[in-house]
């Protein structure tokens, strides 16, 4: 497959094809990650320059690869890349929780709703909480332009956006993981307590805050924990992955991506570690990997339900707002489901009985 071929290859996840694996600037330039131990003061990224490596290309092992493993292995070097909207205020006060999401450009609905419901600025049992949302660009280059206008009046409103110049795909969210452990570094790196997820949970601050109140230990990481995972191996699944590019049998032990809670103090750790690791195309089990690195136990916790309170999706008890009130993160919820359930818990709501998790 030529190259032109390899940027235009369909990719496996639910996004139409991009022009490019990653978006690149104008001047077709990117600076390069610093390699010194010191950290900078502000984002130093400024350009892109995102060139092919083709010397993987003679590799007997590559050439059986998907196109789209292909084309992850071909940019992975391309680490780090500028940011199109910062808010660099956001922890220029104290803040107890930052509330960390996982967004894309065109689900504005879903982050409206989390900023009316769990992602809510506020000062909770006197816990200042804040809350930012993490964005690439858009996949479709028609939508580019006007999503990218409107994502900039709604951060003049909120200034709650982090943005940065890469495509918002599937294999990309690794690459989201790593521009935020390295802007948390940067500018934020005193928060005491930091709850990362995506946009389609339920979550309770004051639960998280509960739990976090009787639990100080520094490296605190916890969550919906998988433990003597195995990769899959089946190629019409979505976490696919070939043996070339993982031969172990099993991961690491990792925290579903839906959501989880750690000490601040990890960040600078986990970014670290991250840059002694190649990008894999999985982002919570790539932040497994770092927790490895750093000799860290992320721990298994009952009220982190990132498959849903039961597994099997029809079941009522994934409908049942008694148990949401106990619970610290659930899986998964479109905006009026989540806004629905969110007034079922804080209305005048009478359980039978108490779920004792935290």
């Amino acid at each position: 497959m030529d190259s032109e071929g390899l940027l235009n290859a369909a990719k496996r996840d639910t996004y139409p094809a991009p022009n490019g694996f990653w978006a690149t600037g104008k001047d077709g330039q990117m600076d390069e990650s610093p390699t010194e131990d010191s950290y900078p003061n502000e984002w130093d990224i400024k350009s892109t320059n995102c060139t092919v490596n083709w010397n993987l290309t003679h590799l007997d092992w590559f050439k059986t690869l998907e196109p789209n493993f292909k084309q992850f292995l071909l940019y992975r070097h391309c680490r780090y890349f500028p940011m199109i909207i910062n808010n660099p205020q956001k922890c220029s006060e104290d803040v107890d929780l930052l509330i960390v999401v996982k967004s894309i450009i065109t689900q504005h609905d879903r982050r409206d709703v989390i900023r009316k419901t769990w992602g809510r600025e506020k000062v909770l049992n006197g816990k200042k909480i804040k809350t930012l949302f993490l964005l690439g660009t858009a996949m479709k280059e028609e939508e580019r332009a006007n999503y990218q206008k409107l994502l900039e009046f709604e951060n003049q409103i909120y200034g709650d956006i982090l943005q940065w110049d890469f495509l918002d795909s599937f294999f990309n969210l690794t690459l989201k993981e790593v521009h935020f452990l390295k802007w948390m570094t940067i500018y934020c790196h005193q928060v005491p307590y930091i709850f990362k997820g995506d946009d389609d949970v339920f979550v309770s601050p004051t639960n998280i805050l509960d739990f976090l109140d009787g639990n100080k230990q520094p490296d605190l990481f916890v969550g919906d924990v998988l433990l003597k995972a195995r990769p899959i191996r089946k190629k019409e699944n979505k976490y696919y992955i070939p043996t070339s590019l993982y031969n172990k049998s099993l991961y690491p032990p990792y925290a579903g991506g839906g959501g989880f809670v750690m000490a601040g103090s990890l960040v600078r750790k986990l970014f670290k570690a991250s840059e002694t690791l190649d990008l894999y195309p999985i982002d919570d089990v790539f932040l497994g990997m770092c927790l490895e690195v750093i000799k860290v136990n992320p721990i298994m916790h009952e009220g982190f339900k990132t498959f849903g309170i039961v597994k099997h999706k029809n079941s009522k008890m994934n409908k049942e707002p008694c148990f949401f009130k106990s619970m610290l993160v659930v899986h998964k919820l479109l905006p009026a489901e989540l806004l629905h359930m969110w007034e079922l818990v804080h209305s005048n709501l009478t359980c039978s009985r108490k779920v004792n998790i935290l």
